[in-house]
């Protein structure tokens, strides 16, 4: 535990985002790998349902700035390559 009076109030306010950011980050890897999952299994109308309901988290998250914006657009973009890879 920190001495000092700033790096107490560091480590609460570290806290504080770590519990606000985790649950959407969680949320999101979810979708992602809901996404993929139905890709690989070559369930291409599930697949681009759980794409669009994933791209919206990540927007979600970016908005939040939990995510860097351009990290969301990466997500997002590898997410539909596996997607529109299914046939």
């Amino acid at each position: 535990m920190p001495n000092i009076k700033s790096s107490i109030r560091s480590v609460k306010t570290d806290a504080e985002r770590h519990d606000k950011n985790a649950p959407v980050k969680a949320a999101v890897r979810s979708a992602a790998r809901k996404v993929e999952t139905l890709a690989a299994a070559g369930k291409k109308e599930e697949a681009q349902a759980a794409f669009v309901n994933a791209s919206g988290l990540i927007d979600t998250a970016a908005r939040k700035n939990v995510i860097h914006k351009n990290a969301a657009s990466r997500k997002k973009s590898r997410l539909a390559k596996k997607v529109n890879a299914v046939k």
